[in-house]
């Protein structure tokens, strides 16, 4: 199919998903790259205690937490 007719499908609200390969999908910006953090005990027990009473896991939590700080960090300069 070419572009200009995916195009007039998705702009008349037509599905155009069975006309897409999903799982060559990409978002940019959010592809992962692995960093190492090392923690003092103390943290890493804190951190499993609050994943745990959310039902997370620790990486989530960290995930989570560190990208509500840098949310509130951009709101602030701004």
């Amino acid at each position: 199919m070419k572009a200009k007719n995916l195009e007039k499908m998705f702009d008349e609200g037509q599905d155009i998903t069975p006309h897409l390969v999903l799982s060559n999908a990409r978002r940019p910006g959010h592809e992962l790259r692995r960093v190492n953090v090392d923690f003092p005990n103390w943290i890493i027990e804190s951190l499993d205690a609050q994943a745990s009473r959310l039902g997370v896991t620790r990486q989530s939590i960290i995930k989570m937490w560190i990208a509500e700080r840098l949310k509130e960090e951009v709101r602030k300069a701004s």
